[in-house]
Formats: structure tokens, sequence, C-alpha cells
């Protein structure tokens, strides 16, 4: 793995010849300078720190190189008799030998400490690099952004160039638009697929490429393929690395695919639970108000003679009753529907509660005189940004649900408290139990308490609307008996009118 700048053979050999020059130049100046200060033993051992640094900072063979030039140069400037390279004593012949075989021991075993010491930092950021890509795909949440976070990964790893291709339906199509698969590369990839096997140089299959192709998947399931081009067969521990960012990367492709399976099978059991409970709620509840109107109708078309004028009113309001139950379950579905699938924003206007609320109220009073129907609303209301239609269509149905279940007086209630407009809507019927209270507002889910006609739909049809506006709906019990239904609905800045003697 590699960040800095690549360097040409050329270009690296001229700067390892500079480092060799000034490695030995340092020495031999300082002695010269210092001649008449230290002896051919100081000298020896300046000479022995420029061996030990080469051995940091160059190659193996320019190192030795290093080690042989320094004897050689503290021969030639320093040894009786200077400026030669013979040796006058036997004495100096030992030294210099000693000081040999100490200078190409210490490049030895400097050498030996460089390169573990690099492979121990080429290990620790390998193994950094893939906590840092497993970590990356576990919050990718699609197959394109976890490619391109593998893709990142392997042309970081290696000098390259890389290439991350995906296949789909048949097709290999690069993560990197602007990487261009040539034919040959092509075919490797494809190989690699085939054979759900590792190609390229030091694998045993096909030893003479110049790149490595490796597979993205199992034989089962593959998602395509990686390679890497610029190696070395005797590279293995590179490819051990580029084979496990492979495998991180399939795995995650693999994890994705199945969770969307899973998803799709949820969202299909759960279509088909709904539906089926669409049946069932449908069946039941058009089936009985249909029976009674047909049997209504049927006994005022066969025996009207026969009835007082009371009796066919009763059965004609029976009638209508029906009718009336149909068209709001109908209405309610349909609205249902429409909410739900619909991408269009709502076509909202600034709207008084007061008006809304006010004919609610009085249209369920006119129609079937209540007067259990209380309408509490707090003084100086501001306006509110919603669809007057909705909201209506919301009131009512809590109103119906309301006065369904409760023999008693039902409110409602209009205020602002705590920066929302709050709609309460109480009554004192049967508590509904807490565990069932958030559960009721779920499509066709019935908390029925006392046996009273009801599709389920027109809570859920509730909190559909609220939740259109930005809003929320909860259930609470009362504390004398009854339940509170709660609807919050945000609060706009309204907006500024222009003062009408601005206008020209």
């Amino acid at each position: 793995m590699t960040n800095s700048p690549t360097l040409t053979p050329d270009n690296r050999t001229g700067r390892y010849a500079v480092w060799l020059l000034v490695l030995l130049a340092v020495p031999t100046g300082v002695g010269l300078l210092l001649d008449a200060h230290i002896t051919v033993m100081t000298q020896s051992m300046l000479y022995v720190l420029a061996v030990v640094v080469g051995a940091y900072v160059l190659p193996a063979a320019a190192s030795m190189a290093c080690a042989v030039l320094a004897v050689v140069g503290l021969n030639f400037f320093f040894v009786p008799p200077r400026w030669t390279f013979a040796v006058d004593s036997q004495e100096h012949l030992v030294a210099l030998v000693v000081m040999m075989v100490v200078a190409l021991v210490i490049s030895q075993l400097s050498q030996r400490l460089r390169r573990n010491t690099a492979l121990a930092r080429l290990h620790a950021r390998r193994a950094e690099q893939l906590q840092t890509l497993a970590s990356q795909l576990s919050l990718c949440t699609d197959a394109a952004a976890a490619a391109r976070a593998g893709a990142r990964h392997v042309a970081q790893a290696f000098d390259g160039p890389t290439v991350l291709a995906l296949q789909s339906d048949g097709q290999l199509s690069g993560v990197d638009a602007a990487t261009e698969i040539t034919p040959s590369m092509q075919d490797g990839l494809r190989a690699a697929m085939r054979e759900a096997a590792v190609l390229g140089p030091g694998t045993g299959r096909w030893p003479g490429l110049n790149a490595w192709y490796l597979p993205l998947g199992s034989g089962q399931q593959m998602y395509g393929a990686v390679c890497v081009q610029n190696i070395e067969a005797s590279d293995d521990a590179g490819r051990e690395h580029a084979q496990a960012l492979s495998a991180l990367l399939a795995q995650a492709l693999e994890r994705l695919r199945l969770g969307r399976e899973m998803a799709m099978a949820n969202e299909r059991n759960t279509r088909q639970q709904l539906q089926n409970t669409f049946l069932a709620a449908v069946s039941h509840d058009l089936r009985t108000p249909l029976a009674a109107m047909v049997g209504n109708a049927s006994s005022l078309l066969t025996q009207r003679d026969k009835m007082t004028t009371d009796e066919q009113a009763t059965l004609l309001d029976g009638i209508v009753l029906s009718a009336t139950h149909l068209s709001r379950l109908t209405e309610n579905t349909l609205q249902l529907v429409q909410l739900a699938n619909s991408d269009q924003p709502l076509a909202l206007d600034w709207e008084s509660m007061e008006e809304i609320a006010g004919a609610c109220v009085a249209r369920h009073r006119q129609a079937g005189g209540e007067t259990r129907l209380r309408l509490h609303l707090a003084a100086g209301l501001p306006l509110v940004r919603v669809n007057a239609v909705l909201i209506a269509q919301l009131l009512d149905n809590l109103l119906d649900n309301a006065l369904k279940y409760s023999e008693d007086a039902v409110d409602l209630k209009v205020r602002v408290y705590n920066g929302h407009m709050q709609i309460l809507v109480q009554d004192r019927g049967p508590v509904i139990p807490k565990e069932l209270q958030t559960q009721i507002f779920e499509p066709y889910s019935r908390g029925d308490r006392s046996g009273k006609q009801g599709a389920g739909l027109g809570l859920a049809l509730c909190r559909a609307i609220v939740l259109a506006h930005g809003g929320r709906i909860s259930l609470r019990a009362r504390q004398a008996g009854g339940n509170s239904f709660r609807v919050c609905l945000p609060l706009s800045v309204e907006p500024s009118l222009a003062p009408s003697g601005d206008a020209p």
C-alpha cells in the first residue's frame, strides 16, 4: 500500500548515489578538518556512523557498498601511509579488517531491522484498512455505495492501476466510469468469476498474466471481480490482502442482497396480510348493511300496502343509515389509499379552526339531532395552515367514533397548547386498554368494545391525515372513565397582510 509519489528506477538509483556520496563525504571532510585533533580510531568511528545511517536510508546493495567504501576511504585518507591504499603495519591491517566486518554486520542487522519494521508497519496499515473498510461497508445501504468504498480501498492498497467491476444482467461495468476495461481485462475478470478463484502470478492459475483477477462472491452468487495490475508473483502477503478486501466486499454485497430480499418478502407478506384483513373487513362491513338495505327495500316493495306509515318510515331510515355507512366506508378507504400512495404535497391554506370545528359540530347536530355534542373553543385561536377538507374529515371520524361508543356527552375542545394547535375529542365510553391504544390507529384494526359496526379505517385515516400535516395523534384514558383523542398540529407564522393604503 502506498500513498507516496512513484519513483522510476533511474530516479531511485540517482537518489541512492547522492545519499552514498554524502554519507562518505561527511566523515571524510570532518576528518580532514579535525586531522590535527583526532586519531585514526576516532576517524574510523565517524565512518562506522556513516555506515549505520546508510543502512537505514539505503537498500541492501547500496548499504553494503557504503560499508566497503567507508573502509577504503579510511585507508586512503587516514591510515599511514596516507593518500595510498597501502597499509604500513599489521596493526592497521587488522583494524581495517575488523572495521570491514563490523560495518558489514551492522549493515546486515540494520537492513533486517528495517525490513521487519517496514513489514510490521505494512501489516498494521493493512489491518487498519480492513477494519476501516468493514466499518464503512456496515453503513452502506446499497450495492453501489459498497462497491465504491471497496474500489477506493483497493486503489489505496496497491500501486495499480486497479479496476473493480460489477456484474448486472450478464454485463460487467466498472464502478469508476472513467476507467476503461480492455477486452483482455474483460476476459480475466470473467474467467475469475467463472472459476470462482484468484488468477494471475503466484496463484498457480494463469501465471502468465500481469495482474491479479479476484472474484467477488462465491460460486453460487457472483457479483463481479477485481483486477490489480503491476504486482509481483512473490508478493504473497499483498495477494492475501487483496483477497481479504475482495472477501469483505463480497460479504457486504451478499448482506445487502439478502436484506433486499428479506425486505421484499416482508413487504409481500404485509401486503398479503393487509389484503386478507381488507377482504375480511369488507366482507363483514359491506355484507351487513347491504343485506339490511336489500331486506328493507324488498319489504317495502312487496308488503308496502300492509304496512303503516311509521313502519315504512322505519324501513326507509334503515336504508338511509346503511347507505350512509357504506358511503363513509368507501370515502375512508379511498382517502386512506390516496394519502398512502400519493407523492404530491398536500394543498394547504390558512384556515380558521373555529370555522372548521363549528361546521363539523353543526353538521352532526343537523344530521343526527345530536345534543350530546359540546364544542369548546379557546379565545383568540390563530389561523393554521392545513387542508380544510381533510381536517374536517378528521374531526368527523373522531366525533363519529366517540358518539358511537359513548352514551354520554362528547366534548370537542380546540386550543393552543405548547406551541401546537391542540384538538381534543373526549367521551365517556368504555376505556380502550392501554395495549390497544397504539394498535387502534392501524388500518383494519378494530378495538371493538361493544359490537358496534366499523371497518377499522376511520382512526387509521385520522392518523394518516395528521401525519400528512406534520402533526401527531394519541389516545389516553380519562381519569373518570372514557377516552381522550388528542391531535397536535404544528403552528406556522401567519403571513402579514399588506396595508390597504399602500395601493397606488
